[in-house]
């Protein structure tokens, strides 16, 4: 580290525990060149790249902030990456920093030295948004006095008056109405303000945004404020609803039904006896007035739902009143016809259900609930890989519990895994994918990888016939055929299955999961995986597996890892990008010794060696499908 670096880490460290006089110190004797240099400096910590300048208004030392601006000229708009609540903020000025953080002395000051109150960051938050975020009022109100444009809003065109809907600062969304806020501006993905008030259950912001000429609008799955108040479980903004604005018989029966169910299968605001009273209430409604009855359609049975028909009438439902298991049941039936399965929210509560069973021993119920969504989600081009991961995890419980599964259900889970590869890949390759998109594609991609070598090594330990065996060699064959890599090393399937280092999956999967893997080296190897798949830094399997350091209490699975790969054709003098072959980067003896046993060097492998040694020309000169075979060399 230069000198100058340590002076920038000393300066960094003063501003953000705010010591002026140390950084006076540091700076006063160097140039205004020297001084740039070392305020411009970018410092990584806690997942944050700020400067000196930035640190010091994220935490809120304004005398360090005085002294940057009046005496070294420190550039107001330096921006950074922050972290909020557990949010990462790109792009973040200090004046941000200061108002999200809730520092109003330094939020003055910026203000003074001529801050520009609407620089937003990458995603397009504003300061003032930051304000909003965090309920300072009285940020709120100099901001908006020093002309910040409170109509700019974020990248997902979520303005300050939803996010402070959201959070439930009332005081805020007062002001920000009394200052013309647009109640009606209308978020990506469909909400109004209304919507997301209306979804916290914060009654009196809905109240006044109602006052305010606030539009009853649907949102992109077609759902009014009214619907994801009784989705989200808020009784009292429902009720609200029902009784102030205008709402058919059939829409106010539907919220009062939407709402029981919300309490069926919601871990956070579970209570059975009112998912039962409200879906009376509904019931009651729909049949009250015998001139104008309103049945329910009735949708067609469901296995995972136990093919339970939904309650017709009050005597049918006063018949499972007591019947938690019925009740739950009855409320994702309700779900599905109100929602409508294309809804994004219907699989939550099936995935909690189905939780709950697994708690409880009930995998076969379990996983039908599970199976659902899974379907379900693909059906719509959703993301399934945290569904994925939670069918490892389960199976993996059964194995260890030593529990039967049908080898049928682990095999579907492993066709949707297949499919989704094919899904990822799609979006990350397509030009009309939004960057974020195929970010977090390529997230899920990378993540269903280790999902697969988990499925795997299950399946490799239920199978129990010739057929079965047939089959996971179909799926490993399938898998290889993806030709998947790791993102930050280029590992193959190979290479995750060799190193005791690829991470397993802490919630059950690793207690019958473990790496290196001998089962599922052999079944790669035999199903189309190339034995000499090389990674980032050159080194094949081979290189991989002589690295593992129990050599002596799994000297099994060394032995029959290294056998599998030379059997398979492994180039045991291949050399890696540090020019080392497998035995020089051996860290034991055992390894060692059992490469040696089964070492032999081909004549082609000879002449390969000896043209890499006397570094005689081949590119362009051998056939191309040698060159790859003596660069390995």
């Amino acid at each position: 580290m230069s000198e100058q670096q340590c002076v920038a880490r000393k300066v960094f460290s003063a501003a953000r525990d705010g010591r002026a006089i140390t950084i006076f110190a540091l700076l006063c004797q160097r140039s205004q060149c020297e001084v740039d240099r070392i305020l411009g400096n970018v410092t990584e910590e806690d997942d944050q790249k700020t400067t000196a300048f930035l640190i010091a208004a994220r935490n809120g030392h304004n005398t360090v902030i005085r002294l940057l601006l009046s005496h070294y000229g420190v550039d107001i708009e330096q921006v950074g990456t922050v972290k909020f609540d557990g949010f990462v903020i790109e792009g973040a000025t200090a004046l941000w920093c200061a108002s999200g953080a809730g520092h109003f002395d330094v939020v003055q000051t910026l203000v003074e030295f001529q801050a520009d109150v609407n620089h937003a960051t990458f995603s397009n938050s504003t300061p003032l948004r930051a304000a909003c975020f965090d309920g300072r009022l009285d940020i709120v109100k100099f901001l908006l006095e020093q002309n910040a444009d409170l109509h700019i809003a974020n990248k997902y065109n979520n303005t300050c008056l939803m996010i402070a809907a959201y959070k439930g600062h009332t005081d805020v969304v007062s002001y920000l109405l009394q200052n013309d806020a647009d109640t009606n501006v209308v978020a990506t993905c469909g909400a109004t303000a209304l919507h997301f008030a209306a979804e916290r259950g914060h009654l009196n912001i809905v109240q006044e945004l109602v006052v305010y000429n606030a539009k009853i609008l649907q949102n992109d799955q077609n759902m009014t404020p009214l619907d994801i108040a009784a989705e989200s479980g808020r009784a009292n903004v429902v009720e609200y609803f029902l009784t102030h604005t205008d709402c058919t018989k059939l829409k106010r029966i539907e919220a009062l039904e939407l709402l029981g169910a919300s309490y069926a299968n919601d871990k956070d605001n579970y209570n059975i006896q009112k998912c039962y009273h409200y879906l009376w209430l509904a019931m009651y409604e729909r049949f009250c007035d015998p001139d104008n009855s309103l049945p329910k359609t009735v949708l067609a049975s469901v296995e995972a739902y136990e093919n339970r028909i939904e309650s017709q009438s009050l005597a049918e439902l006063e018949l499972i009143k007591n019947n938690s298991d019925s009740l739950h049941m009855e409320a994702l039936i309700v779900r599905e016809r109100i929602l409508g399965v294309d809804n994004s929210e219907i699989p939550h509560p099936i995935v909690f259900r189905g939780a709950v069973f697994a708690d409880m021993g009930q995998f076969e119920r379990c996983i039908l609930l599970w199976m659902r969504v899974l379907k379900l989600r693909q059906r719509n081009k959703r993301p399934i890989s945290k569904d994925l991961l939670r069918f490892a995890q389960v199976y993996a419980q059964m194995v260890f519990l030593k529990l039967s599964i049908p080898f049928s259900a682990v095999e579907e889970v492993f066709h949707f895994l297949l499919a989704e590869f094919d899904r990822d890949r799609l979006i990350m390759e397509n030009r009309s994918s939004t960057k974020e998109e195929q970010l977090l594609a390529e997230e899920m991609l990378q993540a269903n990888i280790h999902t697969a070598l988990y499925l795997l090594a299950i399946l490799l330990q239920i199978k129990n016939t010739e057929d079965e065996d047939f089959r996971v060699c179909k799926l490993a064959y399938a898998l290889n055929r993806k030709k998947l890599l790791l993102r930050s090393n280029k590992y193959s399937l190979l290479h995750m299955v060799c190193d005791e280092a690829t991470p397993v999956d802490d919630f059950h999967v690793n207690d019958v999961v473990v790496f290196p893997d001998d089962g599922l080296v052999r079944l790669l190897l035999k199903c189309g995986a190339d034995v000499n798949a090389r990674d980032i830094d050159g080194n094949n399997a081979l290189h991989t597996i002589v690295q593992f350091s129990h050599p002596i209490s799994h000297f099994m699975t060394l032995h029959n890892i290294i056998v599998s790969l030379v059997d398979a054709g492994v180039h045991i003098d291949c050399v890696n990008k540090q020019c080392q072959t497998a035995q020089d980067v051996s860290t034991t003896g055992v390894a060692d010794v059992i490469i040696r046993t089964k070492f032999s060097l081909s004549l082609k492998c000879i002449a390969a060696r000896t043209i890499r040694k006397h570094n005689i020309a081949f590119r362009n000169v051998v056939p191309v499908s040698l060159e790859e075979f003596i660069a390995m060399h």
